[in-house]
């Protein structure tokens, strides 16, 4: 049991490396781009993999998929608020295939894609407040809820209730999950110590 457990942990490890290799050397195709060295490169395969843990600590979950955790996006939402949007978003779509192979829900190839690699892409988008990580969170939050929800509707209509509205089930079913997970990620962000330790961890990077 413990040698399949190890197999699976460094298959993991290894995924998460391999990703991430193939998407920087496609980056640093372009000359203008800052490079996606190897500190970052380090640094985003350790915020995966915290990620990735935390994910398995889960408080609720429900049917049709999606479940609410101990913060396993905090790791994303930090790498991304450090290194900008572009990096933050390669780094959650990676997170987003790792997310697949370790839970796949599949209905349909289109859905596999809006519902890993761009939904939670778009958690990079909290990168985009460079002031304020708990209003990056949330840029990244709804940004991963908008996909989810396009998903529901196109994927999933055939579980809303009889004379319900398909957007409005979508929106309220991932909303159910999405929202205590995001706000528990912001109440976190709010704690001075862990401000404190983002700040130095930025300060070192």
């Amino acid at each position: 049991m413990n040698f399949f457990n190890g197999l699976t942990l460094k298959i993991i490890v290894w995924s998460i490396l391999a990703l991430l290799v193939a998407a920087s050397i496609i980056l640093n195709k372009s000359p203008k781009e800052k490079k996606f060295d190897t500190k970052k490169l380090t640094t985003a395969s350790l915020c995966i993999a915290l990620s990735f843990v935390l994910s398995y600590i889960r408080i609720f979950k429900l049917p049709q998929g999606g479940s609410i955790t101990l913060g396993s996006l905090i790791p994303l939402f930090i790498f991304a608020y450090i290194y900008g949007a572009k990096d933050g978003i390669l780094v959650g779509a990676v997170y987003g295939v790792l997310q697949f192979i370790q839970e796949p829900y599949i209905v349909h190839w289109a859905q596999v894609l809006i519902d890993y690699p761009l939904a939670f892409g778009a958690l990079g988008l909290a990168g985009l407040s460079k002031k304020s990580l708990p209003l990056g969170m949330i840029l990244g939050g709804f940004g991963r809820l908008f996909f989810h929800v396009i998903s529901g509707v196109i994927f999933f209509a055939s579980y809303a209730p009889e004379g319900q509205n398909v957007f409005v089930y979508s929106f309220i079913y991932n909303l159910t999950y999405l929202m205590p997970d995001l706000i528990l990620c912001v109440v976190i962000a709010f704690i001075p110590q862990f401000k404190k330790a983002v700040k130095t961890l930025e300060a070192r990077i």
